[in-house]
């Protein structure tokens, strides 16, 4: 009998690893790993209308155009002095580029890859322009860690540049489904509203004082979803909620020291949220308040920015020089 059950717990020893081995199979064969050109240091990551893949090449100066079938890479010289931080797409299906280097919002046309510059008013210098979005009248808004937000018409090229309060920290901003502008600030820890017509903000504070909101996203009915790099929560803003006036909701990071960069919502209501602080991506259902762990593709990962389309997360691991796609279909 004693044999028996020493035999009986080998094969579920056995079981256990398949099961395990089987597991890490499915989950390498829902991602793939781009190697990008050495030195690429790529900031930020934005699907292309045309199916490509846009990445900011912070240290080469580039707007990076990655071909997912193949793996191959092409780059678009951005200019001299040039460090892309953001990157999105455009309603006219263009690329535009927050450079902190040329001090400026750059758009790369889809079609003939011809670069045009926006430089910010001479009397704001030096702004580190972080991100970008657009809202539901077709205006760029865009963020500056030095302490700026701003505005940009396309097709006028007008410019408006604003004082943020609390000074320094503008980072991650997006646009609700209605249109609607929100930005966070990582030194100022808080999220803002921001009013189209006046430019003007409605500052709203988490309820974690110091946190560190790094990035903004919202899901698909409004609510803003935040990164908080200090805490390591990812919290949830309703801007309804059960009186008007807004609620908040937050769920810790996993482990004991998490970072939280960035946070990205996906056509599912899926919250993805890269963790410095574990080396990984994480997804989060908020009807389960489960996550789910994705690690980096190699030691120190720094995955900086997450997008993606209907079932693709795409991911820059900055530390790494790649680009790494998660398949959630």
């Amino acid at each position: 009998m004693h044999r028996l059950n020493k035999n009986l717990f080998v094969w579920r020893a056995i079981l256990l690893l398949w099961l395990l081995v089987a597991s890490a199979v499915a989950v390498s064969e829902s991602t793939r790993v781009y190697e990008l050109p050495q030195g690429s240091r790529p900031h930020d990551v934005a699907p292309a209308p045309d199916g490509k893949v846009w990445y900011t090449g912070q240290r080469r100066g580039v707007l990076g155009i990655l071909e997912p079938q193949t793996g191959a890479v092409r780059e678009v010289p951005l200019g001299q002095g040039s460090a892309p931080h953001g990157v999105i797409a455009g309603p006219d299906g263009a690329a535009w580029i927050t450079d902190g280097g040329l001090n400026a919002i750059v758009r790369v046309d889809p079609v003939t890859e011809a670069v045009t510059v926006f430089p910010l008013p001479p009397q704001r210098p030096q702004t580190n322009l972080n991100t970008a979005a657009f809202d539901g009248d077709g205006q760029l808004w865009f963020t500056g860690q030095s302490g700026i937000y701003g505005r940009l018409d396309p097709a006028s090229g007008a410019m408006q540049v604003y004082d943020a309060p609390r000074g320094r920290g503008p980072y991650g901003i997006a646009a609700t489904p209605d249109g609607e502008i929100y930005y966070c600030s990582l030194a100022g820890s808080y999220i803002a509203r921001i009013e189209h017509s006046t430019g003007d903000t409605t500052l709203i504070e988490p309820p974690r004082a110091g946190q560190g909101a790094r990035r903004v996203w919202p899901d698909s009915v409004g609510r803003i979803w935040v990164a908080e790099w200090n805490s390591g929560f990812l919290s949830r803003f309703d801007p309804g909620g059960d009186s008007g006036n807004g609620r908040w909701s937050s769920w810790r990071l996993p482990g004991a020291a998490p970072r939280a960069y960035a946070v990205y919502v996906d056509e599912r209501d899926i919250i993805w949220v890269s963790d410095f602080g574990a080396n990984a991506v994480l997804s989060f259902d908020p009807k389960t308040e489960t996550f789910t762990a994705y690690p980096g593709s190699g030691p120190g990962a720094m995955v900086r920015q997450i997008l993606g389309r209907p079932g693709e997360v795409w991911l820059p691991e900055s530390g790494l020089d790649r680009l790494v796609l998660i398949r959630t279909d």
